[in-house]
């Protein structure tokens, strides 16, 4: 076996891949850029290697860089993780040539199967179904157009060697293929430094599920299920799922058989996955093969009870699979939900800074947090936004998603808006729970984008009673100190009206030494116990004997208690003082109409117009980039530009101003 792996690669899946090898008793080397200098990955090699500048450009997507650091540290093999070099056919071809174990597929098969335009073609050739579509790379917009026009609207627009959602955009109509057109290819050659496109029918209301395979060097090739993979966002996975709740037993056989196929037809080894677009009718499509591990390998981990990191470093040593296809059985149910650091109520703009507080749930057999940061690091504008991977496991569906969603609240993050609350909702949602999904969900569930009023808590008492509970005992510890300093006790009344959003409640609340809680409402009382201590930032407690965690914060004047993807600000307040509150007036939020104010931190890539230009509804003004997406800011409605304030090229902070209107 490898004495020593390195791995070309960052954040959670080089800390991922790490771990399998400590596990295997391999040393490992870890690759870093000026921004990574002190990254969890990191820390946890046994070795590591400074490969230049924070862009991914002049650090981690420079082959030489990489090369000297296997040569210096003596490593006998490199595991790509995802993204980055994990497709690029030079580098796996450069490894080969200097002797060095690249643990993925050959040159052969990246060439074949990462160029998403000739795999197509390959799959065709051998009798896997494909999506209709226009077979060769897009030569500018104006033929986008034309062939768009031909196949037939909505087509997607697609990188041929992209993925994880960028470069791609759907168009239904021809403005919308030119535009999309020039979005791709720009989002490509800053993403993939490959600028091709191609396009093919869009097939709505789709499912996506894919097929995950390894293969050995002596000719196995197994398939080792599926994952649901159809809730998306911008085409960025956000909650996969193995198995998937729509196949049966024959459609995931003959799926399984022809991703089995295409590997074959490629003479392919290592783990990789095979795509595939399923319609309302279980008629499948091949969309694309990734010759590299998964985001979301995890939940086939569990379901199977396979390490793939572990299986691919063994395939690369040469050994052979010591498994058959009938071996491969499929137990219980899991989950996986990506954590961002981006703000759901502002778009799912990109959120950067310093991870203040980083908690994630505590690890046990049924709940594995893949992560790269820690409390204290940054979340930096060079990489993708992701966080960590939750991932949990149940005997059923329903387990496991009760157990993501008790995890979820017990993942503790600031300095950095994320998008949890989010996918707490998702998780609440009928359609949800009852498998019925398509890669449209998100954009049918929340037409108008995520917003605060599109979560509701679904029992609004249970936060009275925490925002009680927690001011009792505040009250409680202030009664302590002013009576030792005033030489007596000061009693603490037990009423109190809890005032969150339009509602407000009125709460007696009644303690005693042992934890245990109940709080009368007007038309309820609720039974608690808790453990949870002045200062903790997580109210663990049974309510009528129902387990449940609440994140709480108290602040100034009021409570923020957050719980299945809801976050209130609960003022608890005295009988009398709650009357007063009622005749406050409300505070008007400032007018920034007359601003176009940056909606994230990134680079202004461009800016379409000048000052007196007039601008018509829906026409371009700017085009931000941010962690290699971008963003086209459009006018809301007509206006006459009063000002231009940013250029080309300059790096915005959050609501720094870009221009203004008349």
């Amino acid at each position: 076996m490898f004495k020593k792996i390195l791995i070309a690669n960052r954040g959670e899946i080089a800390c991922r891949v790490i771990k399998t090898a400590r596990k295997m008793g391999i040393a490992t080397v870890a690759v870093y850029s000026d921004a990574d200098r002190d990254a969890l990955h990191v820390e946890m090699a046994d070795e590591a290697v400074h490969i230049g500048p924070a862009p991914t450009s002049e650090s981690y997507l420079v082959v030489e860089n990489i090369l000297k650091a296997v040569k210096d540290t003596g490593a006998e093999a490199v595991h790509p993780g995802y993204g980055f070099l994990s497709e690029n056919t030079g580098f796996a071809q450069a490894l080969e040539d200097a002797g060095v174990a690249f643990i993925g597929p050959g040159p052969r098969a990246i060439t074949a199967m990462g160029d998403k335009i000739e795999s197509k073609k390959l799959a065709s050739k051998a009798n896997v179904s494909t999506v209709p579509g226009y077979p060769d790379a897009l030569v500018d917009a104006d033929e986008a157009v034309k062939i768009s026009d031909d196949i037939g609207y909505p087509v997607m627009l697609k990188a041929s060697a992209g993925g994880g959602g960028k470069g791609m955009r759907i168009a239904w109509n021809s403005e919308e293929a030119r535009d999309g057109f020039q979005r791709a290819t720009n989002e490509a050659k800053s993403s993939f430094g490959d600028d091709r496109v191609f396009v093919e029918k869009f097939i709505e209301d789709p499912r996506h599920i894919e097929i995950q395979i390894i293969a050995d060097k002596h000719g196995k090739t197994l398939y080792l299920g599926e994952r649901e993979c159809s809730i998306q966002r911008r085409h960025q996975k956000v909650i996969e799922e193995a198995p998937s709740p729509f196949l049966d037993e024959a459609t995931r056989k003959s799926m399984g058989e022809q991703a089995v196929a295409l590997a074959a037809a490629v003479d392919y080894h290592s783990a990789g996955t095979v795509e595939f677009i399923v319609d309302k009718d279980k008629n499948f499509f091949f969309l694309e093969m990734n010759t590299r591990l998964q985001v979301e390998h995890p939940v086939t981990e569990y379901i199977t009870g396979l390490d793939l990191v572990e299986l691919m470093i063994r395939v690369a040593y040469g050994e052979k699979l010591d498994f058959d296809q009938s071996d491969v059985t499929l137990t219980g149910w899991a989950m996986e939900s990506r954590v961002y650091a981006e703000d759901p109520f502002r778009n799912f703009l990109p959120s950067i800074g310093r991870l203040v507080r980083y908690q994630p749930p505590v690890e046990t057999e049924n709940v594995r947090v893949d992560t790269g940061v820690f409390e204290g690091g940054e979340i930096s504008m060079y990489y993708d936004p992701m966080i960590a991977k939750l991932i949990t496991y149940g005997p059923d569906r329903a387990t496991a998603t009760e157990t993501m969603q008790r995890a979820l609240d017990e993942f503790l993050i600031e300095g950095v808006r994320h998008n949890i609350p989010f996918v707490n909702s998702l998780m609440t949602l009928d359609r949800f729970r009852e498998g019925r999904m398509t890669t449209n969900l998100i954009a049918e569930e929340y037409p108008d984008g995520f917003n605060p009023g599109d979560v509701h808590p679904a029992d609004p008492h249970l936060f009275a009673a925490v925002a009680g509970i927690l001011h009792a005992n505040y009250q409680e510890r202030a009664a302590m100190i002013t009576g030792q300093q005033a030489g007596h006790n000061r009693d603490v009344r037990s009423d109190w009206v809890v005032v969150f959003g339009d509602q407000q409640y009125s709460a007696e609340v009644s303690v005693d030494n042992n934890g245990s809680y109940q709080v009368d409402l007007a038309d309820r009382t609720i039974s608690i116990t808790s453990d949870w201590d002045l200062g903790d930032r997580l109210f663990h407690a049974e309510f009528d004997g129902k387990a449940l965690c609440f994140q709480v914060a108290r602040s100034t004047v009021s409570y923020t208690i957050a719980q299945g993807g809801v976050e209130v600000e609960a003022l608890v307040l005295s009988p009398h003082v709650a009357e007063l509150n009622a005749l406050m007036p409300t505070k008007e939020p400032p007018d920034t109409s007359k601003l176009l104010l940056s909606p994230m931190p990134g680079l202004l890539v461009s800016v379409a117009v000048e000052a007196g230009q007039e601008v018509k509804a829906g026409e371009e003004l700017c085009v931000l980039e941010a962690m290699k997406m971008e963003n086209v800011l459009r006018a809301e409605k007509d206006i006459v530009i009063a000002t231009v304030d940013s250029a080309p090229g300059d790096s915005l902070t959050v609501d720094q101003v870009i221009m203004t209107f008349e």
